[in-house]
Order: C-alpha cells, then structure tokens, then sequence
C-alpha cells in the first residue's frame, strides 16, 4: 500500500505490528521533500503513537477481513456482536469503537474488521439517517439559512442541526465527523 492510498480506518504493518490508522494527513513543506503525517494504534496493545512517511513510501497491508454482523447490546464497556455467517457472537471495547458507538442502532448490521483473524473494531457507511427524539423548538423568525441547534437522535448521539429541524424528522449525518448532512425526505 502506497502512502497517498491511506484510509481513516486501513490497518497496516509497522515494525512487524499489526496497526489501524487512525488519522493521517499530507504534509507539503516549503523545502524539503512531502510526507504523510499519520497516527497509529497498535492493534494487540492497543497503544497509540504518530509515524511519519515519506510521501510515495510503500507500506505492507495487514491481513484484514471485514464481516457483516449484528450489533447485539452494550454493557457499558464492551459492546456485543454475532456473525452473521456463522452466528458466533463476541464482544469488542467500547474504546476500540470510539465515537461510532454514538451512531449504532440495536440490531442493526455492520462490518466488523477482523484484523490477523480477531474482532478489532467496526467500520460504519459514511453518511446514515437517524430519526430526531428530542429537539428544543425553534424560534419564530428561524430561517433554513441562519444559525443551529442540538438534537438528540435515536442513538442517543447529540448532533448540532440547522433551526428548521424538529422532532420526528429523519436526518442524514455523516459518522466520521458527526455532522448534520441534510434532512431526509420521509
């Protein structure tokens, strides 16, 4: 894998260890040659550091496999899945889950990555919908153009949508960021 080919979430080898990247971003200096600035996570210690790769510097891909799965429950500090091939239910750490746990339904299928033949984490689609529960009214004058709010969603995840959306609308947010993206026609 070529450093430009880098994806939020890809797992690579480094030093013969098997790392997802977290974050990575490409740096163009003033003088000097470009790079790829990126931060790992080891996927057995679970330790996070930064590495630098000289842009076009090939790295090897680790052995990853990416399932469907059901999401079962949470407990609190670990989150519960089954396989959707072989109905084997296992658990994960909600930290190696982060921030997508705001935006998992109960019962809804994902892609588990399977990293060396181990569960790992999840991988969401970028943008879903999630239906509005709880959202303060807006105020007379709001505008489709000026200023924002939060709402709850039905994950329980607090999004920051434009005045006009209210309770019961079904809106579009992308899962990397968290961001409101559009509401959804119903």
């Amino acid at each position: 894998m070529n450093t430009s080919d880098f994806t939020k979430g890809a797992a690579i080898k480094y030093n013969g260890e098997t790392c997802l990247i977290l974050s990575y971003e490409f740096v163009n200096p003033g003088k000097g040659s470009a790079f790829t600035r990126t931060k790992l996570k080891n996927a057995k210690s679970g330790k996070m550091f930064e590495v630098s790769f000289r842009s076009g510097e090939t790295v090897e891909e680790a052995n990853v496999e990416y399932r469907p799965c059901q999401y079962l429950f949470n407990d609190g500090t670990d989150m519960s899945f089954m396989d959707n091939s072989t109905y084997e239910q296992f658990t994960l750490p909600i930290e190696n889950i982060g921030e997508m746990k705001d935006y998992i339904i109960d019962g809804s299928e994902v892609k588990v990555v399977f990293i060396d033949g181990a569960p790992f984490t999840i991988q969401l689609p970028p943008k879903l919908n999630f239906k509005v529960v709880e959202a303060p009214p807006g105020d007379k004058g709001d505008t489709a153009t000026g200023g924002s709010k939060q709402v709850i969603v039905e994950t329980g995840a607090k999004v920051n949508v434009p005045l006009f959306i209210k309770e019961g609308d079904i809106i579009r947010v992308n899962t990397d960021t968290g961001e409101y993206v559009e509401r959804v026609a119903q």
